[in-house]
């Protein structure tokens, strides 16, 4: 569990150890919303899965703060931890 004030700081430092092709998944407590990011080379794929389904795609790190900022407010409104779960690959 981390706290949803480390959330993006954390995510980045997470994704830029792992290696391409692999996923991470952040999920709300209850894990009924999440955010599952790909990382491609030196970008991103983010798959939105909450209130709304958005996919983002080759999208480069300045841009992926931005985003996660934008889709903090809207999928964790009230949470005040997350669970991030890593992920060999992203499964359809």
């Amino acid at each position: 569990m981390i706290p949803i004030d480390n959330f993006i700081s954390d995510a980045i430092k997470k994704l830029k150890k792992m290696e391409d092709g692999n996923c991470l998944d952040i999920r709300t407590y209850k894990r009924d919303r999440s955010i599952l990011i790909e990382k491609i080379g030196n970008k991103y794929n983010i798959y939105e899965n909450g209130f709304e389904k958005q996919v983002f795609k080759s999208v480069e790190e300045v841009e992926l703060k931005k985003i996660l900022k934008i889709i903090q407010r809207k999928e964790f409104p009230r949470s005040s931890m997350v669970r991030f779960y890593k992920l060999e690959r992203k499964e359809d």
